[in-house]
């Protein structure tokens, strides 16, 4: 297969979008070893040294345009190069991609899928873009939720769209005591309750929950004096934060870390008796399956993609979002090993069933029968039993 995928950021940074299409990638490569792929990234300048790919596979990189003309420079080049190699397949790791694949298909019929995962796909404004999504012939939706959102409000042909769910790094998230270091770090005790929040403190995403759980403290106090919060993750909503911490009078038991490099994330999960993260507007939510690969019960908001990422409720506690009552309420149970669900409390048991439900291995198995049956009359797949990655640096 000659296959070209869009991307709108792969190795830059960590976002949800970013890391899917970073597995997305690594499975369609260990799936087709042998086919050619074009990778278009929209905001990259280069491949990261010692970054694992097959040789046949050919980056393109816009991330050293300026930033005002980076999008008709990329879209140029997507468009371009197509023309010229004439690919069996575009694949889009982003909706907004699509209304150039659109254009493509129109001159040339090459068809094209697109990924919906959150907000992207939700109240989409955009005629063209609804038009491009109308004609696409597969939507893969990262959660269930995502995929009901496309039907109720595009109308979307059910037929066209499937489930593709988030992945994620199962081997870099394992269980393990409170770190000392942390600990220290905080001036906290091994025995304090913790509450955990990992996200972007931004105020284009306040619908994140963790004002919720500022809000619920107080209550959550009077039956656990020494429960600790720690919110991490940095952005322009932290003075926001602070004056809700001020006027909660909070200050003593709750931390806010800021930035933290990736390498300590896998602690800052050990380090809490609970994630807990009551966002609204979650595609599905990946620091949901990190913080289950470390044992840790988890609680979500209902309204959402994570319902995908509990399993409905089984793998963790689903509530009202809106609902600071219920939110300390199901907390104080997390915390006082009182909530009716006894998987909570079974730390290996809940890493595995997170692996098998949402591991790369089973992304990966997937992807690979959506395209079995995209292909299913055709000699153009031709798979190896073992890929072979090489470690090259292509300059593309």
């Amino acid at each position: 297969m000659n296959i070209h995928i869009w991307i709108p950021e792969l190795f830059a940074s960590k976002g949800g979008i970013q890391v899917y299409s970073y597995f997305f990638l690594q499975a369609l490569q260990k799936l087709y070893p042998h086919s050619q792929f074009s990778v278009f990234v929209k905001h990259d300048k280069k491949i990261p040294e010692n970054q694992p790919y097959l040789s046949n596979t050919r980056f393109n990189f816009s991330g050293a345009y300026p930033s005002k003309i980076r999008t008709p420079c990329f879209a140029a080049k997507l468009i371009g190069k197509a023309l010229l190699s004439r690919p069996d397949l575009v694949i889009s790791t982003h909706l907004n991609f699509a209304q150039a694949a659109y254009w493509l298909n129109r001159v040339i019929g090459t068809p094209y899928w697109v990924v919906a995962h959150g907000i992207d796909a939700w109240d989409i404004q955009s005629f063209s873009l609804i038009k491009a999504l109308h004609n696409a012939e597969q939507i893969l939706c990262v959660s269930n939720f995502t995929r009901d959102v496309l039907i109720k409000q595009q109308n979307c042909n059910p037929d066209k769209l499937s489930i593709l769910f988030n992945t994620f790094d199962y081997n870099r998230f394992q269980k393990g005591s409170k770190p000392e270091h942390l600990l220290r770090r905080y001036n906290l005790k091994a025995e304090q309750k913790i509450i955990l929040t990992v996200a972007r403190l931004s105020k284009a995403e306040g619908y994140k929950g963790y004002d919720s759980i500022l809000n619920a403290l107080p209550q959550i106090r009077k039956y656990i004096p020494d429960v600790h919060y720690v919110l991490v993750g940095k952005g322009d909503d932290r003075p926001r934060i602070e004056e809700i911490i001020s006027r909660l009078d909070l200050k003593d038991c709750v931390t806010l870390t800021g930035y933290i490099p990736d390498e300590e994330l896998n602690d800052y999960y050990n380090l809490c008796d609970v994630f807990a993260m009551p966002s609204k507007k979650e595609g599905f939510g990946i620091v949901y399956l990190e913080a289950l690969s470390c044992g840790k019960p988890v609680l979500a908001g209902n309204q959402d993609g994570a319902q995908d990422a509990l399993c409905q409720g089984e793998l963790g506690v689903l509530v009202n979002p809106d609902d600071i009552e219920a939110i300390a309420t199901k907390l104080i149970n997390i915390l006082q090993r009182t909530y009716p669900n006894p998987l909570l409390y079974q730390p290996q048991t809940l890493r595995e069933k997170a692996i098998e439900q949402f591991g790369f291995e089973s992304f990966q198995s997937r992807l690979d029968m959506l395209l079995k049956h995209k292909f299913a009359d055709s000699k153009l797949i031709v798979k190896s039993s073992k890929p072979d990655f090489n470690w090259v640096n292509d300059k593309n």
